[in-house]
């Protein structure tokens, strides 16, 4: 069974960093892609960072682009997603998952499979 914890995420004022985690377990890590979604109150799902299986590719939409940099240790089955310079519009909660082509090229996300980790940008 393929399970998938985040944790990390707290509240954070403006300007501040954050390092999100995801442990993986139910499958062969290190074979596969994965990424990091998003969801706002009240909004869809939203691609954020995508790694290829050996870490060495990495890619990220524009709103988030030189603000977060996902990272993984295939030796401790964990993906990471470091959070900088954040803003209000970063609120949500960030879950992890496989990588979805549907997802990061045309928005469509499969629902998530963990509970996520809540991130709040306030003072």
């Amino acid at each position: 069974e393929v399970q998938l914890v985040e944790s990390g995420g707290e509240l954070v004022e403006p300007g501040g960093s954050l390092r999100l985690s995801c442990v993986a377990s139910g499958f062969t890590f290190s074979e596969f892609p994965m990424m990091w979604v998003r969801q706002a109150p009240g909004k869809g799902l939203e691609w954020v960072a995508g790694i290829l299986s050996a870490g060495a590719k990495k890619f990220y939409p524009d709103s988030v682009k030189d603000r977060f940099a996902v990272s993984r240790d295939n030796a401790k089955n964990t993906l990471y997603l470091q959070l900088h310079n954040l803003k209000i519009e970063d609120t949500a909660v960030y879950y992890c998952g496989k990588l979805e082509s549907d997802c990061y090229k045309k928005g469509f996300c499969s629902r998530p499979q963990g509970q996520g980790t809540q991130v709040t940008v306030g003072s």
